[in-house]
């Protein structure tokens, strides 16, 4: 565990909730805040626990998950560098909503609720440059829960496939960010479903083994979306 050191500061300044916030006030809002590495996959806190801080990804990767009433993780939200989470949960109830696990390799600030929200309070024009920030966040986790409810399995597999894939290429080649099993639980369908999405794209050009995955033809996987839709 250590202390932010410069480096680190301009690395959580390119968090999207920080975005247009000065340095002086970052380093203002993230006085106290220290730096952990977790070696081996871990629980970071689980629902119900106090939200007496909130999360910078530095580096690695958090999945956000419910139990399911079978026992079962579903995973909610996967969160990578350089980005923030949970800090919606210091403002409402004060208790996280889920629970969160951190992969290995992770590197997270953590950043203490108690100091954060007293700058805050005293300076009153940063509430509405992160309100913007949340605000963002919140619109496009209900833009996707309303393509997850009208999508098929395909659609959600290849609308995931497309956010990663470079905009200005003909073919791609992808190495997936989670496992099939945690994306098949992310984009809401079964491992099954998965698996029978990826052998119903072949003929466009959609070939997978393991976590890597081929595109050879974007522009039909867009035409496929569409299509898909209708």
């Amino acid at each position: 565990m250590t202390k932010l050191n410069p480096a680190e500061l301009d690395m959580a300044s390119t968090a999207p909730l920080f975005s247009g916030i000065e340095r002086a006030d970052l380093e203002a809002l993230l006085e106290g805040a220290q730096t952990i590495t977790y070696p081996k996959q871990a629980l970071l806190f689980s629902q119900g626990d106090k939200a007496d801080r909130f999360f910078v990804i530095l580096a690695g990767q958090v999945n956000l998950f419910a139990m399911t009433k079978s026992g079962q993780q579903s995973i909610i939200e996967v969160f990578t560098a350089v980005t923030t989470f949970a800090e919606a949960a210091i403002f409402l109830t004060g208790e996280f909503p889920l629970n969160c696990e951190v992969l290995s390799g992770t590197r997270l600030i953590h950043v203490p609720a108690a100091t954060f929200l007293k700058h805050l309070s005293s300076h009153p024009r940063l509430s509405m440059i992160l309100l913007k920030g949340l605000a963002r966040w919140q619109a496009r986790m209900t833009a996707e829960i309303a393509q997850i409810k009208s999508r098929s399995p395909a659609q959600r597999l290849a609308s995931f496939l497309l956010a990663y894939a470079p905009q200005d290429e003909k073919l791609a080649r992808l190495r997936l960010p989670l496992s099939k099993a945690t994306l098949a639980s992310r984009i809401g369908i079964t491992p099954e479903s998965l698996s029978r999405a990826l052998a119903r794209m072949k003929p466009i050009g959609i070939e997978s083994q393991g976590r890597e995955v081929v595109i050879t033809d974007l522009e039909a996987l867009r035409r496929f979306l569409h299509e898909d839709g209708d």
